[in-house]
């Protein structure tokens, strides 16, 4: 979930540099990189300033580090594009990822977020989901998703609107899922590109009631608009109260 920033770290800066190096094969998966004192000199940079790249890349699952040998790329790195456009229940799971509970799955008429948002004609039909996601027996976040009318999706994005009708099929089996994760597997071919706005704010009655929490308690609306090309085809708001679990934030250009 990508946030427009101001300016990037030249940290950000190298460790998007050996993360594209990872994925366009320089340094292939199960490869060992060269050691830190030559590294630094082929990337031009300081020591600290790449062992603070590396100690990143390494939380995020890019590199390993292996007694004796050195740091090695994992054999199945994160894919680039995809780690900033990740499934809410995925990003705040911590390793364990949250249960998705379908609360609505219906098609409505836009609204004036969703005419904004996804330039949706005022007589549009967009399928909309409202769904709770719950871990370790407490709710963590309420997320509200439209996606692009239909006709649209089936000519942008085919695969989406196909794996849209099957998600909403399976629903009543019990099998839930969020429209970004349906959007995310569908996509294995088609990049997606992300924005999401963050506001501070109060649950307010009816939202409390859904996740069990007083109206005035404080949270985090998270907006978020997912595109193909210059087409949006999914919006969002997430409503994460005071006691979700951490939420990591990438500040990019």
């Amino acid at each position: 979930m990508a946030v427009s920033g101001q300016r990037r770290r030249p940290v950000v800066a190298l460790y998007e540099r050996i993360a594209d190096a990872v994925h366009d094969g320089t340094y292939p998966p199960g490869s060992t990189l060269p050691s830190e004192p030559k590294l630094a000199a082929e990337l031009g940079v300081s020591r600290p300033a790449l062992r603070e790249a590396l100690l990143l890349l390494q939380e995020d699952g890019v590199l390993t580090v292996r007694r004796g040998v050195g740091r090695t790329v994992n054999d199945r790195p994160p894919r680039r594009g995809f780690e900033h456009v990740q499934p809410l229940e995925q990003l705040i799971g911590a390793g364990a990822p949250l249960r998705v509970r379908a609360l609505v799955r219906t098609v409505e008429e836009p609204t004036d977020f969703t005419t904004q948002h996804l330039l949706a004609p005022a007589r549009a039909e967009l399928r909309f989901w409202e769904s709770v996601l719950t871990g370790e027996g407490a709710t963590a976040a309420l997320s509200h998703e439209w996606a692009a009318p239909d006709e649209l999706l089936d000519r942008v994005h085919p695969e989406f609107a196909r794996a849209l009708r099957e998600a909403e099929a399976e629903t009543g089996t019990g099998h839930a899922v969020s429209m970004l994760a349906v959007l995310v597997a569908a996509s294995r071919e088609t990049a997606l590109s992300a924005h999401s706005g963050i506001t501070a704010t109060l649950l307010g009655r009816r939202r409390g009631e859904q996740l069990g929490r007083p109206a005035d308690t404080p949270a985090v609306l998270i907006t978020q608009v997912v595109r193909v090309g210059e087409i949006p085809v999914l919006a969002a708001k997430h409503m994460l109260p005071t006691g979700t679990p951490a939420l990591p934030v990438l500040q990019s250009h």
